[in-house]
């Protein structure tokens, strides 16, 4: 059975930095396209990020461009979002979804996600 599980989520100041990891199990991230999606209270959720971990392209989100990166471990079965210079704006729950294949934008296109991991910036 498919499972992914978020960490790394916590408290942080602007400014401060923090990173995500997304275990995978029951599957081998090779042959999929691991993205990054987050949901504030009373918005939209949002694509953040994506890594396709055949060839190790990757997306990401004007909003976040420049401070985020995206990485993978296959042997750990893990990716990685690394966030720094965080701005209130981030705080949201943070979730990891799966998909076979290329990376999309848009959550309706992931099959499977993980439980998410709260991000607060604030000072």
């Amino acid at each position: 059975q498919m499972h992914l599980v978020e960490s790394g989520g916590d408290l942080v100041q602007p400014g401060g930095s923090l990173r995500l990891a997304c275990a995978a199990s029951g599957f081998t991230l090779d042959y999929a396209a691991i993205g990054w999606f987050r949901q504030a209270p009373g918005k939209e959720r949002e694509g953040v990020s994506c890594i396709k971990s055949s060839d190790g392209s990757t997306y990401y989100a004007d909003s976040v461009k420049g401070r985020f990166t995206i990485s993978r471990d296959n042997a750990k079965n893990t990716v990685y979002l690394q966030m720094n210079n965080l701005k209130p704006e981030d705080t949201a729950v943070y979730y990891c979804a799966t998909r076979w294949g290329e990376c999309r934008t848009t959550g309706r296109e992931y099959g499977y996600w993980g439980q998410g991991t709260q991000v607060t910036v604030s000072s």
